[in-house]
């Protein structure tokens, strides 16, 4: 059964822009659409050829934007809605696609159906939310529950923040002893579903090419199986598939071989497998085989704490759809916390190199920071430090905008070596331009990009490099990588690598991209390899 569709997204290089800190147009010291627009050019030079744009709507910004009080509507500060449809039309002319960020489940209590759903006289919309029956009654364990806060007798249900309460697309199993439960087929909820429905066709409609989709396995309650939230986006596909067939939908549901087949065409790694990847410190639990070192930290962790769960959603879909593994997001700490910058690059060749749909963080490309201790904004908390503006030159508040200091919407990284865009351009050995020679080679070559097969040539536990094959049609790629702080010499069989054709007696490899030092040569039957601390190689077999 092939899923894949649409068509750009075998070739996609996403770039994700979070709007207040990427460019100022206008001076008041927040990030816009129209700052967008003016950037465009910068994001099609990286090689990215899509967008991932964090919420831009109407909010009153408790939780950076995803606390939405109109769907339909730009928030003032970033612009119009006519400069959203500026930026699709602006970007469709230089190839990339722009997908919008989609928050089906819940909205802010500033929504006007959520205003609506507090009245104690029945409306409309009164049931379009998840609301006790009594304000005496708690919602229960598996849901949050937020008391006193209407005239309405009851409590409602919030998806994260309290001021994010839960649409109700119903419940998977009710409780008849909770009877404001309702099932997922009472008209209420199947209300919701056509309201959601009716918001992506309006943005689609106007030149989204898409939706990643915040919180998509949440939205069914009490369906521990994912059964009747799978049965829901099955549902969107489908639509997708008849009215819209190149629009794409990238769920934030960290389970690839479920989002996939429930309709997604994108999902990101899971939480465990993307730390045990690349965070030696986090707040949630590890993998004990790491003993908290990530796998692409200096000493190197296990890379079967990665491989084992891989393999597993890539088997499951890869003929479905396609695993995203992004350098960072808005809500982690940024890649290059406790990296050098030869370390960065490292996890770029890796990232870049791997199937799936490559997502880049705005400002991983040339390394900026994360910033510890800022005070939170806007429900930011701790993820505030990878929410700076980005940094384009050594100008004032580092080119992001003209407005003083005070003004901005976030502080700009104070050290005086602070990375730019601007110092990084003309120097062919920067980060940056690292970064577009390794996206340009997955562009150029499809067996490296999204539908190329990979296969696992060396990899053992706890031991390095880490080699593996990337392969389509005639195509043949291998790619070793070394994340620890040693020299490492090993030996593996050419059983995977030998090419099939009649003139060659024997691989063989040119070095498309390596790192200094890197070495590989041929014995009979057998690769030696050589590879210095924190390096990568990249060859093209024959």
């Amino acid at each position: 059964m092939k899923r894949k569709s649409p068509r750009w997204l075998s070739s996609a290089v996403f770039y994700q822009i979070y709007p207040p800190s990427f460019y100022d147009s206008n001076g008041d010291g927040i990030g816009d659409i129209n700052g967008i627009i003016e950037k465009l050019d910068y994001v099609q030079s990286l090689g990215c050829n899509a967008i991932w744009l964090n919420p831009c709507f109407e909010s009153p910004f408790r939780d950076g934007g995803y606390d939405i009080s109109d769907y339909y509507k730009v928030a003032k500060r970033y612009g119009t809605n006519a400069d959203l449809k500026r930026l699709f039309e602006a970007a469709d002319k230089r190839g990339i696609k722009v997908c919008l960020d989609l928050v089906p489940g819940h909205t802010s209590i500033e929504h006007p159906w959520f205003k609506q759903s507090c009245k104690t006289k029945k409306n409309k919309y009164s049931n379009y939310y998840i609301w006790t029956d009594d304000w005496t009654r708690s919602a229960g364990a598996e849901l949050n529950t937020v008391r006193g806060y209407a005239r309405r007798n009851g409590n409602y249900a919030a998806n994260f923040f309290w001021s994010q309460p839960s649409l109700n697309y119903g419940f998977a199993h009710c409780d008849s002893d909770k009877p404001w439960q309702k099932p997922v087929d009472h008209p209420d909820c199947q209300a919701v579903r056509k309201e959601m429905i009716k918001i992506m066709r309006y943005w689609l409609d106007m030149g989204a090419a898409g939706f990643r989709v915040d919180m998509a396995y949440s939205l069914v309650k009490n369906d521990k199986d994912c059964r009747q939230t799978t049965r829901l986006w099955s549902q969107v596909r489908s639509i997708l598939d008849r009215d819209y067939p190149e629009a794409t939908l990238i769920a934030e549901w960290f389970n690839p071989a479920q989002a996939i087949k429930a309709g997604f065409h994108v999902d990101f790694l899971d939480h465990p497998t993307y730390i045990s990847l690349f965070r030696k410190e986090t707040g949630r639990s590890v993998d004990p085989r790491t003993n908290g070192t990530s796998i692409f930290a200096r000493p190197g962790g296990d890379i079967m704490t990665f491989l084992d769960n891989y393999l597993d959603h890539y088997q499951q879909t890869k003929h479905l759809g396609y695993i995203s593994i992004p350098t960072g997001n808005h809500d982690l700490p940024r890649i290059s916390l406790g990296r050098t910058l030869k370390e960065i690059e490292l996890v770029f060749a890796f990232i870049l190199t791997t199937p799936g749909v490559p997502f880049i963080y705005y400002g991983d490309e040339i390394g900026m920071k994360y910033l510890r201790n800022l005070p939170s904004k806007e429900g930011a908390y701790t993820r505030t430090g990878s929410r700076t503006p980005m940094q384009w030159s050594s100008a004032r508040s580092a080119g992001f905008s003209t407005a003083p200091n005070g003004r901005l919407y976030l502080p700009i990284d104070p050290a005086h070596n602070r990375p730019t865009v601007l110092a990084q351009q003309s120097n062919r050995n920067s980060l940056l331009n690292k970064v577009r020679t390794l996206i340009a080679l997955r562009r150029e070559h499809p067996a490296l990009g999204a539908d190329g097969r990979f296969i696992p040539i060396y990899a053992k536990a706890r031991k390095y490099p880490f080699v593996y094959l990337r392969t389509l049609a005639r195509e043949k790629f291998l790619i070793a990588v070394n994340p620890t702080g040693k020299t490492v010499n090993v030996k593996f069989d050419t059983a995977h690598t030998e090419t099939h054709h009649p003139k060659l007696k024997k691989p063989a490899e040119e070095p498309l991209i390596t790192t200094v030092g890197v070495e590989l040569s041929h014995c009979p039957g057998r690769y030696r390899l050589k590879m210095p601390p924190t390096s990568y190689g990249i060859f093209k077999s024959f």
